[in-house]
């Protein structure tokens, strides 16, 4: 890593350094984007509990009632659905998704206006939730528009970032707004752990505390990083390629990660629990009320359990989504290729459906105590909301941050091998 950032202030990589400046330039316009409030509404004085998800990812954007109050998560939902309806659901979609390119291209502009179309449609309910009957048609509207010309610039600021910039410009949008509470998270436990007021020996008590949160949130991030990282490697052999000196055919790996859906499982989880809750604020039934707070949030028992049992599901349906152990197994046999000791076609197709189901468990376990550490943590002390370990903001982080640091190292090393190549 040291050797990497040396090698990024040399006069060599000065371009480099100007696509980097130019995304944290992008990431503070968001920043400050964050603070302007739509205009003729106040900061949300009430509960955003199911809401809290969108809050967190938007750097508490919703809350202020921000012109960025939506982010992107509008064009995150839209991305997911046309994900699962490239899966033989719209033959449309299916033929584009084996297009290349151009077929990827045309896919992308069409969730990018369904997410424009979610935008507006989630703004309205928004506008109604929050402002309530005391506000017309027009206003609702209004607010609906300012929230969706919002997520639009986002939209158009994360393609400059992916363009002129270093990373994926949507992924560190959330990113930078995750990133962006965690100095007020430090500072609601600094003083929710250290009192003053008290003797000494509380005092020294509170700062102890302190410092066991610190070092236990960093221990969390390193063991994020840890399993993300982590990866099973199917040794795979091609019958078509040359023997080595030894007489031992050339062997190559398929990794697959542990988590290999990332965080999309929590945030289906997390979305499908959020319905309810706003069905429940347009509505404003009392006894259906009273049956989400009870029952239909992650903060009791029930919900909880709920919560888990989406994690798993979607874990599973995701992975396999992506991964397709059949289409794997014909590409493999296709192209010569085989698994040492086991017969190509259905036999391998049974193999990796097995593996994968194995990593799945361990990975769904994964994102289960990492989503829920922030809700037994708030169970057990009295800090308050805005403080937590772990969550899906932190497996956005640590996952966003790992890609844009390949990619930058990638780019050196590329250039690098380029330079040293010119000169032979």
């Amino acid at each position: 890593m040291f050797k990497t950032m040396k090698q990024l202030f040399t006069p060599t990589n000065k371009d480099l350094r100007h696509r980097i400046y130019f995304t944290l330039g992008a990431l503070m316009i968001f920043i400050l984007g964050i603070s302007i409030r739509v205009p003729g509404t106040e900061d949300l004085t009430s509960s955003l509990s199911f809401l809290e998800l969108i809050n967190t990812l938007g750097g508490g954007a919703l809350k202020n009632f921000s012109i960025f109050a939506l982010g992107v998560m509008p064009y995150i939902t839209a991305s997911i659905i046309m994900q699962l309806l490239q899966m033989d659901i719209i033959p449309y979609l299916t033929e584009l998704s084996k297009q290349g390119a151009t077929g990827r291209q045309k896919i992308n502009q069409i969730t990018r206006y369904m997410g424009i179309i979610f935008a507006f449609i989630e703004g309205y309910a928004l506008a109604f939730a929050f402002i309530g009957k005391t506000g017309d048609v027009m206003q609702y509207l209004y607010i609906a528009t300012v929230l969706t010309a919002g997520t639009s610039f986002l939209l158009w600021l994360g393609d400059q970032i992916t363009q002129k910039g270093i990373g994926n410009g949507t992924s560190l949008i959330i990113m930078a707004g995750i990133i962006a509470t965690l100095p007020q998270m430090f500072i609601d436990a600094f003083n929710g752990l250290i009192s003053f007021e008290g003797t000494a020996q509380i005092i020294t008590l509170g700062v102890v505390k302190f410092l066991i949160f610190v070092i236990i949130y960093f221990l969390v991030v390193i063991g994020v990083i840890f399993v993300q990282e982590s990866e099973r490697r199917i040794p795979i052999q091609y019958a078509n390629k040359s023997t080595s000196a030894y007489g031992n055919k050339a062997q190559s790996f398929m990794p697959i990660k542990i988590n290999s859906a990332g965080v999309i499982p929590v945030i289906f989880a997390s979305s499908l629990l959020t319905i309810p809750g706003i069905i429940a604020q347009v509505v404003k039934n009392e006894t259906f009320t009273l049956i989400v707070q009870k029952y239909l949030t992650y903060t009791t028992p029930v919900g909880f359990l709920i919560y888990i049992i989406f994690i798993f599901f979607f874990a599973y349906f995701y992975t396999f989504i992506q991964l397709k152990p059949e289409e794997f197994a014909k590409n493999l046999q296709e192209n010569g290729g085989y698994i040492p000791g086991i017969r190509p076609g259905e036999e391998t197709k049974k193999h990796l459906s097995k593996i994968l189901s194995r990593l799945t468990i361990l990975g769904a376990a994964f994102l289960v105590i990492i989503a829920g550490l922030p809700i037994i943590f708030s169970k057990f002390t009295s800090l308050p909301t805005s403080v937590s370990i772990g969550g899906t903001g932190l497996l956005i982080v640590v996952g966003v941050a790992l890609e844009t640091y390949k990619q930058l190292e990638g780019s050196i090393l590329t250039r690098s091998y380029k330079r040293g190549y010119s000169r032979r």
